[in-house]
């Protein structure tokens, strides 16, 4: 008489299951196509029913961004441990820089880093994908600036700081991941060390001269 399997088991398989439907469905729109990609070919590739697809995922646009889902979940969390006594700038910064070990392991857990590039250039190049980015990216500032509030005792709907803290910082990111996927060291170290550099610059960029000083006289 066949059994259950024990909990553990049971819920090992059905990580398993998610993450073989997410790396087909990332090689398929990264290959293939987004548009040209259906959840039959996903299913397909991995050989299961589209009942145990859309156990998983709400459709392909929420596989399209499960990786970069977990990513952001992952960095809100770090903002909101950060120490209280780090402005919010360097609570931002400190949360990406300090915990990129783990981030960059997390990902590595689902995905090849080399995939999780190709998926990128694939949102930036599919309208419908960028436009679906460029909202959830917007929806999870907010999320960042509600977190830099709470931690700073400010009111959200009355104080612009934190919205444009999260805003100067959500460019820089958007900038560097744009460099990072466009140059020829994919690794996670080179965007590491990128991300580093432009925050670095942000206080200048944004308040001193860019001009030398001899222009200026």
């Amino acid at each position: 008489m066949d059994t259950a399997p024990p909990p553990g088991l049971r819920e090992r398989k059905k990580q398993r299951t998610r993450e073989a439907l997410l790396r087909a469905a990332l090689d398929l729109f990264t290959g293939r196509g987004y548009e040209q990609t259906t959840v039959d070919d996903i299913t397909e590739a991995v050989e299961v029913s589209q009942r145990t697809f859309f156990r998983y995922f709400a459709g392909k646009e929420d596989a399209a961004f499960a990786v970069q889902e977990m990513a952001e979940a992952h960095f809100v969390a770090s903002v909101a441990a950060r120490p209280p006594a780090e402005a919010p700038m360097e609570a931002l910064r400190n949360a990406l820089l300090d915990d990129w070990d783990r981030l960059s392991e997390a990902i590595e857990a689902v995905v090849p880093v080399e995939l999780y590039v190709r998926m990128y250039r694939t949102i930036e190049s599919t309208p419908a994908l960028l436009a679906a980015h460029l909202r959830r990216s917007a929806e999870t500032e907010e999320r960042i600036a509600r977190v830099l509030a709470e931690r700073e005792g400010l009111d959200l709907d009355t104080d612009p700081r934190p919205r444009l803290a999260v805003a100067v910082f959500g460019g820089v990111i958007r900038v560097t991941e744009r460099q990072w996927s466009t140059g020829e060291d994919f690794s996670p170290r080179a965007i590491r060390e990128l991300t580093a550099r432009y925050l670095d610059q942000v206080g200048v960029a944004l308040t001193g001269h860019w001009r030398r000083p001899a222009d200026l006289a």
